[in-house]
């Protein structure tokens, strides 16, 4: 039961390209981005032939706000250019894929399947996992067909800041970004606040996964989030510093069928109202 939950989510570089081979109607999008505090892009010049090219942190949100947060969600019309320019169809299943622990594939799934994509999946180990397994690469550019897929916000559970504060208190909400980020304490002049909203709880995404990059196993997930609460008993919501790990966090949850709603602004949204409580330290309160 625990694998074909999974499978409706991640996908390995076998399965991937067995699904491909059967006749499949499969569409894969190859997610770039440039790591933001090195500068080092993801994009190797191989990519998984027919796949077309997005990149993480244009194609993937909105510009920055002040009430948004840095990552706020995409315009619906905007995004539904760009799927149209991919020839994303709803029919097909979309199979996205990184270079870097599924990190920036996991934000385009969810805002994927929060626009009304039906099937969407994770490459799981991304490009080092494809390349491990022996499979063809290529440099050639893809040119998709457009398509007239019709777009449409909403279909994600999503939580606002009053949200968060809400299931916190009622339920479980996860925080996804690294340990020392949630503990929080002194900051740079200008710099903005560290700790975390009251309740949450230390989840680090890069815990969901392994050294070599892909998802840890089904079992060892149930385990972990079983000792942190969330084990779908009660509501589960997740954030983080701008909704990127948060939606790793969401897709490690749902691979083990446990259904958790993000808070896309996140951190970077919460500590704009200054009104709002900032916990620091290691316990949730």
């Amino acid at each position: 039961m625990t694998d074909d939950l999974r499978r409706k989510v991640l996908l390995t570089a076998l399965q991937l390209d067995e699904l491909r081979a059967s006749g499949h109607d499969v569409t894969i999008l190859a997610v770039h981005s440039i790591n933001p505090y090195t500068g080092t892009p993801s994009f190797k010049g191989q990519r998984i032939a027919g796949a077309v090219d997005t990149e993480a942190y244009s194609d993937f949100q909105a510009p920055a706000s002040f009430a948004g947060g840095q990552r706020p969600l995409p315009e619906i019309d905007v995004l539904q250019e760009k799927a149209r320019r991919w020839g994303l169809r709803k029919e097909s299943t979309v199979v996205v894929y990184d270079g870097d622990r599924s990190m920036t594939a996991a934000r385009a799934w969810w805002v994927l399947k929060w626009a009304g994509l039906p099937d969407v999946r994770v490459l799981d180990g991304g490009m080092p996992a494809w390349i491990a397994a022996g499979l063809p690469t290529t440099d050639a550019v893809a040119a998709p067909h457009h398509s007239d897929i019709v777009l449409s916000p909403g279909h994600m559970p999503e939580l606002d800041a009053k949200g968060a504060l809400r299931l916190g208190r009622e339920g479980v909400l996860l925080d996804a970004r690294i340990r020392p980020n949630y503990i929080g304490g002194p900051v740079e002049p200008g710099q903005p606040a560290r700790g975390h909203i009251p309740y949450a709880i230390s989840a680090p995404a890069p815990d969901n996964v392994t050294d070599y990059g892909n998802f840890t196993d089904g079992p060892t997930l149930m385990e972990m989030y079983r000792a942190l609460g969330a084990d779908g008993s009660s509501p589960v919501g997740v954030y983080c510093g701008a909704g990127m790990s948060a939606a790793h966090t969401v897709l490690a949850l749902a691979s083990i069928g446990i259904e958790a709603a993000m808070y896309p602004g996140s951190w970077s949204q919460w500590i704009s109202d200054p009104r709002r409580p900032v916990i620091t330290g290691a316990d949730p309160l």
